[in-house]
């Protein structure tokens, strides 16, 4: 299997229950980021032998894959024994054996259409321009740099085609236009999105997925962010954020980046 297909035939473990698999594909050292979650190889595989347990079978829909390197990104919908879908961006790393090594998520439950009747996980879904990831990725890291992190934010125009921007953010319309009123609106009541510090920045042709911390309305919050770049310029974004839980809850200690 390529390491995508490992990574997805990890995720269906929690719908098939089938934790042999689990174990055959995860490293022993596996260390996890899901701070709801053990560390450790065993620690999945607990996981999956408690859903397939529950009254209510888990469902797993992958929307998109991407692979970069020894990373595979996600993103997929899930329903875990009926709490309701959410949709998630996860990361594996795989090493030198093949394994899977290490992983590191984001989630939030599955919201209403968007002020432009966008949801989630619609949209663009070809991956094209293979030749261009790193020129991509680059794009997006100046991006966080000069508009995201606040430093250069009169270059905003320059990343973008005018007002084209497919937008895919529960409560925010398409559009540089729709972005500002948001922001705008957000501001009236006070809150600020804030970027601080980016963990990751993963490619595959015009998708680049971006790993943020930060605050929203000063509670830590890590951004998962999906844009997708054509002819050099930002024309499509996902995303998910996730409140940081209060480190007295953590299941491990190895950090939610």
């Amino acid at each position: 299997m390529t390491n995508t297909q490992k990574a997805l035939t990890l995720i269906n473990t929690f719908a098939n229950g089938d934790t042999k698999q689990a174990e055959n594909l995860l490293a022993l050292d596996y260390i996890q980021h899901n701070l709801a979650y053990g560390t450790g190889r065993d620690a999945f595989v607990r996981s999956v032998a408690y859903l397939a347990s529950a009254p209510v079978k888990t469902i797993v829909k992958n929307i998109r894959a991407f692979e970069d390197g020894d990373k595979v990104f996600l993103q997929t919908i899930y329903n875990f024994a009926g709490a309701g879908e959410q949709v998630a961006f996860d990361i594996f790393r795989f090493d030198k054996d093949g394994k899977i090594a290490e992983h590191w998520d984001n989630l939030a439950a599955i919201s209403a259409p968007n002020p432009s009747g966008r949801t989630q996980i619609d949209g663009a879904m070809k991956i094209t321009g293979t030749d261009k990831t790193e020129e991509n990725r680059e794009i997006v890291k100046n991006f966080l740099y000069d508009v995201m992190q606040g430093n250069h934010a009169e270059k905003t125009p320059d990343y973008f085609d005018g007002d084209i921007y497919i937008q895919h953010n529960t409560g925010i319309a398409d559009g540089l236009s729709g972005l500002g009123t948001a922001l705008a609106a957000l501001a009236e009541q006070g809150i600020q999105m804030v970027y601080t510090t980016v963990h990751q920045i993963l490619a595959q042709g015009n998708f680049v997925l971006a790993v943020s911390e930060g605050t929203f309305g000063g509670a830590p919050t890590a951004y998962y962010d999906l844009w997708r770049v054509e002819n050099g310029k930002i024309t499509e974004h996902w995303d998910v954020m996730e409140t940081i839980a209060d480190k007295s809850t953590w299941q491990n200690q190895n950090g939610k980046f």
